[in-house]
């Protein structure tokens, strides 16, 4: 690699993982049914599916840290693997410093150090040792594989690939941000130097030189890499292939009455070599496909049941013998019976044929949409503002240390793009317009008075009632918007929770899970000003990309500060571009980028435009 001395993954050349028909369940719930596949030394490959599918959990089972219900997990590779997972949730301490976690990352590669001088000084005791001098060349080769040698070099690069160069070393771990304890996380993960590398949403809090430095390394990393992203862009540029786990046409009878219909109830996998471009084009098809074989099956399961309905009778119900011979008359009674009931067995048969063989049905996708009041068709947000008349206006707006005095006005209809690199005050701005926070210098006003409504970067679910721990994902919704405002608009409003999971405890939801639900008590009295920090982090690709589209007709003012790649190609509203030192926000109308201090205004309509290379 041309940038950084990073030591890639240990793993002895054609090392590999392999799953073979892995399950696991939850109590009351199966998550994964029957995956197989496997990583070679070398290959990238991307999870994808909807939340709750299982990717967080199909990792913690590769690391260990979850025991199959059912199925093997194998390593190959050198005698003793080590797997890394980079978790959601930074595993630190508080109270450790930053060097504290860093050197216990590298601790192996020091260690390694140590026993190569011991070695060669023992072996420069006896030079002639056979014992001396294979030991010497075990700890020359671990030393080798772990770039022992270029230790301090290697944690140079990678903080500050990852942005954290300014960060004093000293500082504890618990006084750090969210983002940056995550990026701490993902150097010290990267630094171990594994020989399975396991990702789970790497780049939620890396801006565009971040990524670019993950992608690097993980292009050269020699072991197998597993990453879950939800980070299209990301995943276009770093995986080599790509696993699905959301449903997939199995047959019915495989299916079983265990597993719910629903986004994350899929048998098995698929496997898809290429970028997420290509995928989201070949996943159309084959849902189409998928839909179209259902229908035919299902159509053809009508026909066969009313033959085994028609076949009970042959020829007319009114026919009779010609002869009143009592014997003929019973000859061509038990005939006409013997053809009926070989005729029924047949049709009955191709019948339990067809029922046993017919593939499952195709899960109804959750689609995300704004819920609206009766009166107007559109959420009930500063419906009655004049379009030009400003709900939001900030003026020079900052906070010391945080946040350069920045300037935004904002108007009913009107979406604003926040970016900037990690440490810019992107999560700072939005905190001081939502009003959590107050800025040492300049002002925000809302003239009309609307409401903010606020999707933080990593914010839980707020427990207003004190319920605690068990609460269901439908008590919680309550809890938060009211029992009033909840029968008015239900959770199931908004498709972003799936029927099956509103009785489920908030604790077994994933973060994604988590996040929807936050968002749906956001909107559930929608807000005129809206305020999105990070949208996309965790969640799904298919509601990350309706979640754009709801944007285009939302009534009330936007405010998005985000790194997804793919939104921002896309954006089409305002652009704000903040960075440490700047001054106060401008805008233009278009041209190049030239300073991190630049606000300008993109293009104007459609909001959204296609991604390149999307197909």
């Amino acid at each position: 690699m041309s940038r950084l001395p990073h030591a890639s993954s240990s793993v002895v050349p054609g090392a590999h993982l392999r799953l073979d028909g892995v399950s696991y369940s939850y109590p009351g719930r199966r998550v994964l049914t029957d995956v197989s596949f496997t990583v070679s030394a070398g290959q990238r490959v991307g999870i994808i599916g909807s939340n709750g599918s299982g990717k967080t959990t199909l990792l913690h089972l590769v690391a260990g840290l979850l025991a199959p219900t059912a199925g093997t997990l194998a390593v190959s590779g050198s005698e003793e693997v080590r797997i890394g997972l980079l978790r959601q949730e930074a595993p630190f301490s508080p109270d450790s410093s930053v060097t504290q976690a860093l050197e216990r990352a590298v601790e192996p590669a020091r260690r390694a150090a140590v026993r190569l001088e011991e070695a060669a000084s023992a072996l420069a005791r006896e030079p002639e040792g056979i014992e001396a001098a294979a030991a010497y060349s075990r700890a020359l080769e671990t030393a080798e594989e772990l770039g022992a040698w270029r230790t301090d070099a290697r944690i140079a690069a990678t903080v500050s690939g990852l942005g954290l160069a300014c960060l004093d070393r000293g500082r504890q771990v618990g006084c750090l941000s969210g983002g940056q304890r995550a990026r701490l996380a993902l150097a010290c993960l990267l630094l171990s130097a594994p020989e399975v590398l396991l990702l789970d949403e790497p780049t939620n809090h890396l801006d565009d030189d971040a990524v670019g430095f993950l992608v690097e390394v993980l292009t050269a990393w020699r072991g197998p890499v597993l990453m879950a992203s939800h980070d299209r862009a990301f995943l276009d540029e770093a995986a080599t292939h790509l696993i699905d786990l959301d449903p997939s046409p199995v047959p019915q009878a495989v299916a079983g009455p265990l597993l719910e219909e629903g986004p994350g109830s899929g048998i098995g996998v698929l496997r898809h070599t290429g970028s997420y471009s290509r995928y989201v084009v070949a996943r159309a098809e084959a849902a189409l496909r998928w839909q179209r074989r259902y229908d035919r099956e299902q159509a053809e399961i009508a026909r066969l049941r009313a033959a085994v309905r028609d076949e009970h009778t042959v020829g007319h119900e009114e026919w009779a013998a010609r002869t009143e011979v009592r014997a003929a008359q019973k000859y061509y009674a038990d005939r006409n019976a013997r053809v009926v009931s070989r005729r029924v067995t047949e049709a009955r048969a191709r019948l339990e044929a067809a029922q046993a063989e017919q593939i499952r049905r195709p899960p109804s996708p959750l689609e995300f949409r704004l819920p609206a009041t009766p009166e107007t068709g559109c959420p009930a947000a500063a419906c009655d503002d004049g379009p030009d008349d400003p709900v939001l206006v900030a003026t020079g707006v900052g906070v010391t240390g945080r946040l350069a005095p920045t300037s935004l006005t904002a108007r009913p209809g009107q979406r604003w793009l926040v970016t900037g690199p990690n440490g810019s005050g992107k999560s700072t701005l939005l905190a001081v317009l939502a009003g959590a926070l107050v800025p040492t210098c300049g002002r925000v006003n809302r003239p009309h008075g609307d409401r903010v409504g606020l999707l933080a970067q990593d914010g839980g679910l707020a427990d207003p009632v004190g319920r605690g721990p068990g609460r269901t994902a439908a008590q919680a919704y309550t809890d938060l918007v009211g029992a009033a405002r909840a029968q008015e608009v239900p959770l199931t409003t908004f498709g972003l929770i799936s029927p099956r999971d509103l009785d489920h405890p908030v604790e077994a939801l994933s973060l994604g899970q988590i996040r929807r639900l936050a968002l749906a008590a956001l909107l559930a009295d929608p807000p005129g000003i809206l305020l999105l920090d990070e949208p996309t982090n965790h969640l799904a690709l298919d509601l990350v990309t309706a979640l754009e589209e709801a944007l285009l007709t939302y009534p009330g003012a936007v405010v998005v500060a985000s790194h997804d790649r793919w939104l921002r190609r896309r954006w089409s509203g305002e652009h704000l571009e903040i960075g440490p030192g700047a001054g106060l926000g401008r805008r233009s109308t278009g041209g190049p980028r030239s300073t991190l201090c630049e606000a300008r205004v993109c293009w104007r309509s459609p909001l959204l435009r296609p991604a390149p290379g999307a197909g």
